[in-house]
């Protein structure tokens, strides 16, 4: 099961709409720093292929300046 975390980076002015563009994909959590223009972002996802999917929906997020992993876990 893939755990991992990132720090998201939003393009300028779209913190809030990149927010919203993760909260609204499955295996997401998004949560805004206080005081960043910064999202933290934890995935967790049930198996690789479904990890696959949902790395491509998020390198096609418009809204997404750039995303940092800060920590990674599959449970082997």
């Amino acid at each position: 099961m893939p755990v991992f975390s990132y720090l998201a980076y939003p393009k300028q002015g779209a913190k809030q709409e990149l927010l919203n563009d993760l909260t609204a994909l499955d295996h997401c959590e998004a949560t805004p720093a206080d005081n960043q223009n910064i999202l933290i972002l934890i995935t967790d996802t049930p198996d690789e292929e479904t990890e696959k999917a949902l790395q491509k929906k998020l390198k096609e997020l418009k809204t997404l300046e750039s995303l940092g992993m800060t920590f990674g876990h599959v449970d082997v």
